[in-house]
Parts: C-alpha cells; sequence; structure tokens
C-alpha cells in the first residue's frame, strides 16, 4: 500500500510553493491508489500559532484535496520522540553541545560546505560537562557522527531512493546535527523520522530544499531500526528573483488568492493539475 503526506508547519500561511507539493504528494497517492495523511510539524510553539494552524486546513480544502483523520499533529506526541531520544542516547550516539547558536555558527564558518551549518565539535570532558550542568547551563543534545559510524560499522551500506534511483547517504555532510534543544524537545529530524515510521509512510514526496536532509534521516533510521520509505524531491517554484518561495520572502500567500479572486480550478491549472 502506498502511503504518503503532506507535513507544513503552522509558522504562517500557505503560498503557491506549499500547494505544489501538497498536489504533488495528493496526486502520486491517488494515482497509486494509496493514502494520503496529513501531518502538523508544530514541535516549535514559539513559532507555530493555531490561527495559522486553521487557516492551512482552510486552504488545503479550498485546493480540494482530502485527507484522512484524525490528524497527527506533532504536539501531541511529545513521548514518541522522547523515547527516541532516549534509545539513543542510552546507546551513546548523542552528546550534549553548551555552544550557543552563534558560536556553533562561527566554528562553522570554515567547514568546507558553502553555507551549511557543519559542526562536529564533540562532546566535552566529563569534569567541563559535570560542571556546566551543576551550573545549570541549557544544553542541546547533538548526534555523534563518529559514535554513530562506530556502531554501524561505517556508511557505505546506508542507501536509499531518491526518484527511483539508488542513492549512498552521506550523512558526514551535515555534521552533527541537533536532535533536541532545550526550548523545543526535539528537533525536525529526529520528529520526522519517527512520525514516517508511526504513521506506515512508504513514499515520502516533497520539495528539492529537503533532499539533503534525508542523508541524516536514513541515519536516524538505521540507528532506531526503522523502515526507510521510498523519496521523490520535485522541484521548487522560483520568485522573480531566482529565490525559492518562502514564506520569509513573504511569498503571496494562498488566502491572498483567493481574497483578490483567484479559483482553485486556476490555480490548480497553473501548477498543472487539472
Amino acid at each position: 500500500m502506498f502511503v504518503t503526506r503532506f507535513a507544513p508547519s503552522p509558522t504562517g500561511y500557505l503560498h503557491r510553493g506549499h500547494a505544489l507539493s501538497a498536489l504533488t504528494a495528493h496526486a502520486a497517492a491517488r494515482q497509486a491508489k494509496g493514502r494520503f495523511l496529513l501531518r502538523i510539524e508544530n514541535i516549535d510553539a514559539t513559532r507555530c500559532r493555531p490561527a495559522f494552524e486553521m487557516a492551512l486546513l482552510e486552504d488545503l480544502a479550498w485546493l480540494g484535496l482530502e485527507w484522512e483523520t484524525p490528524v497527527r499533529r506533532q504536539a501531541d506526541h511529545f513521548d514518541d520522540y522522547r523515547a527516541a531520544l532516549s534509545h539513543l542516547v542510552g546507546d551513546g550516539l548523542l552528546y550534549r553541545c553548551f555552544r550557543t547558536r552563534k558560536e556553533v555558527a562561527l566554528a562553522s564558518a570554515s567547514a568546507p560546505h558553502g553555507d551549511m551549518e557543519v559542526f562536529t565539535g564533540g562532546p566535552l570532558s566529563a569534569a567541563d560537562e559535570a560542571q556546566r550542568l551543576t551550573a545549570g547551563e541549557p544544553f542541546a543534545w547533538r548526534l555523534s557522527l563518529g559514535a554513530a559510524e562506530s556502531k554501524l560499522g561505517g556508511f557505505s551500506s546506508l542507501t536509499f531512493t531518491d526518484d527511483a534511483i539508488p542513492v549512498t547517504a552521506r550523512p558526514d555532510l551535515g555534521g552533527d546535527v541537533v536532535l533536541a534543544r532545550k526550548d523545543v524537545g526535539v528537533a525536525y529530524h529526529l520528529a520526522v523520522v519517527v512520525d514516517d515510521a508511526l504513521q506506515g509512510i512508504t513514499h515520502v514526496v516533497r520539495g528539492d530544499d529537503l533532499r539533503d536532509a534525508t542523508h541524516v534521516q536514513r541515519l536516524l533510521q538505521a540507528l532506531l531500526g526503522l523502515p526507510t520509505p521510498s523519496y521523490r524531491h520535485h522541484s521548487l517554484l522560483l520568485d522573480a528573483g531566482g529565490c525559492r518561495l518562502a514564506k520569509r520572502n513573504n511569498a503571496e500567500t494562498l488566502r491572498s488568492l483567493r481574497e483578490r479572486g483567484m479559483s482553485a480550478v486556476d490555480l490548480r491549472g497553473e501548477l498543472g493539475f487539472d
């Protein structure tokens, strides 16, 4: 059974790029006579808003999409993520990182990976860590690539399919990624692999901006003993300046398109869906 999902974060109103991704996943499910799920990725309580969640449900219904209920909301399932985090901690695969985001950015600036944050600082000594914990300093849990590589005997066997093409995962390109912070009990990478496994997702259909994320997610699937879906990353919509449509760049929202008279049929046609 083909099972896919659309998983927006309610941190703003949806735009054409979201519509393209939702319609692409929905069409793939229909073509395969499979299931289409909606997941609300709202783990970041500081940025996610109930009003945006209600709005995205309205926008998707306006587009003519249908999804199964109940909808999984990440904020209702922190116990699932804590269990996965405890598993990784128990296996010695994570370490506490006390650096601030600014310090991490500075430490990552010389890494040969363009503008990506790539950090491999490793854990502190036991004495230094104990001192910082006693002082109550905040920390993030980071995945130790070294420990993960040792546990798996290397990364060469980590593979996944992207648009039916076999790919060997390169989790080292992302460095020691953060899997949990004090202000947010779980980070995106860990939450998404847990959710996909619990929801029985067999095919992940999403934008090309998340292609690189697949590498570390494949590693987490191996470390947690979770199944690996097939992946398909579609091209992104760009604005007049050649940048991808994004909330932070004030891309025109579906709500705005609707208010100025565009119909869902017109938008679907514009995006290539009859």
